[in-house]
């Protein structure tokens, strides 16, 4: 340092650590003695103060503790600096249950490190605390898996109009729920994410929690052979991830017991609830329930087909009776959303190897018609010939010129098959052996 200077400042020390510290005079070669002292840095505050399941009478705080070791944290809060409490807790703590508070009551709280006789700097936050029995009390979250929870909560003892929930990070989901209810159950979550919850009465303050979902094998499954190998076997929708984690996700049925499970259903009929004769958007973006009857959509199919060599199965049943057909090779070129299929095996006959390397044809868009227009002769969407042998999104319950869901090499032309499903896995994949 400069002869005049009689400062100076140290950076980049550790929080809560001994330094000594040496000055010493230099002119030429010789030096003076040395002057020593000792410099204690003060620790540094415990970080992301929060307040959570706050009701009408109590919050619990919550921290991540100081970097450095500390003795103690020094804990003060109140509704204003005439009714300050102060409460000391373990430097190995990182959360405080409040009680006694009022209610309808802001809270200010700090929170700082206490090593030996020095005090570091304050962490701070606020809370307000719910309206005694106007609103939802301890709120809790329970059986959490990698993608849901159980809520559970005390309703309002005077009964609120509705309530509102919230959680997530970005964006952020709201429910509005009746306000007599004591649960809720969340879906279709994130693995491995942290949620904060808020749940308020009508003007009331709000209660909140928050949880971490569990960790996956493959938390953005690409089809529903990896939702299987997650642990996951029973059948349902599932939301898959054909193009990857940043890939637009798609609500999808899984059949987890055919077969092994594993297959990721895209085609249903079993009530003729949904119209099947449909435009070419409605068969490109898809349309129905993944519960009830549907079609996933061209291009998603396309996009489960071109990640890896496909298998193809399609169900059948009436009544008690039940077939299937399986292909070993099943995909979907990107023009007109060609279909390849081969390597027939099961039990209903082979009527979809006909339809093998003809493109997608709709009542609005028929690029190849034959004598006739196919699709708006028998009254689907399919890969016609001329114009079929298969025809399982034709008119549901029309057992009559053709029109049907027909599947030839099982019921002939003129029945129309009450119940089928088509799904896909891949070709190599290997079902996990079940206890």
């Amino acid at each position: 340092v400069a002869p005049g200077d009689s400062a100076l400042g140290l950076a980049t020390l550790s929080p809560g650590s001994s330094y000594e510290v040496s000055v010493v005079s230099v002119l030429g070669l010789d030096e003076s003695d040395p002057v020593r002292g000792l410099v204690v840095t003060l620790p540094d505050p415990p970080t992301d103060l929060r307040a959570v399941n706050v009701t009408d009478t109590g919050a619990l705080l919550l921290w991540r503790p100081a970097l450095a070791a500390v003795d103690k944290y020094a804990i003060v809060y109140g509704a204003g600096t005439d009714s300050e409490l102060r409460v000391s807790v373990s430097g190995n703590a990182a959360e405080q249950q409040l009680s006694g508070l009022e209610g309808s009551t802001t809270y200010h709280v700090t929170i700082s490190s206490q090593l030996g006789g020095s005090e570091g700097s304050v962490a701070s936050t606020s809370f307000t605390t719910t309206g005694g029995s106007d609103g939802p009390r301890d709120l809790q979250a329970h059986d959490v898996t990698p993608r849901t929870a159980l809520l559970s909560w005390k309703p309002p003892s005077n009964r609120a109009s509705s309530l509102r929930l919230t959680y997530g990070t970005s964006p952020q989901q709201e429910v509005m729920l009746d306000a007599s209810l004591a649960e809720y159950h969340l879906t279709r979550l994130r693995p491995g994410a942290r949620y904060a919850v808020q749940l308020r009465a009508d003007g009331g303050a709000p209660v909140a929690t928050d949880f971490t979902t569990g960790t996956l094998r493959f938390p953005f499954p690409s089809d529903c052979s990896q939702e299987l190998l997650n642990g996951i076997g029973t059948s349902g929708e599932v939301e898959v991830f054909p193009r990857g984690k940043l890939g637009t996700p798609v609500l999808v049925s899984c059949d987890m017991e055919t077969d092994g499970g594993g297959w990721t259903v895209f085609q249903r009929r079993k009530d003729g609830s949904v119209d099947f004769f449909r435009g070419w958007k409605d068969y490109t973006k898809g349309f129905g329930s993944p519960s009830g009857e549907f079609w996933l959509g061209l291009e998603s199919l396309y996009n489960l087909t071109s990640m890896t060599r496909m298998s193809l199965r399609v169900d059948l049943r009436d009544k008690d009776e039940a077939v299937f057909a399986k292909y070993s090779k099943f995909e979907l070129v990107k023009r007109n959303y060609k279909l390849i299929v081969g390597g027939y095996s099961g039990t209903a006959g082979d009527s979809l190897s006909y339809h093998s390397e003809r493109i997608f044809s709709t009542r609005d868009r028929d690029l190849s018609p034959f004598i006739t227009r196919c699709a708006m002769s028998y009254r689907g969407g399919w890969w016609y010939k001329n114009c079929h042998e298969a025809n399982l999104n034709g008119a549901y319950g029309t057992h009559f010129n053709h029109q049907g869901v027909i599947w030839t090499a099982w019921k002939g032309q003129q029945f129309s098959i009450p119940f089928t499903e088509m799904k896909m896995r891949p070709a190599a994949f290997s079902p996990p052996t079940r206890g």
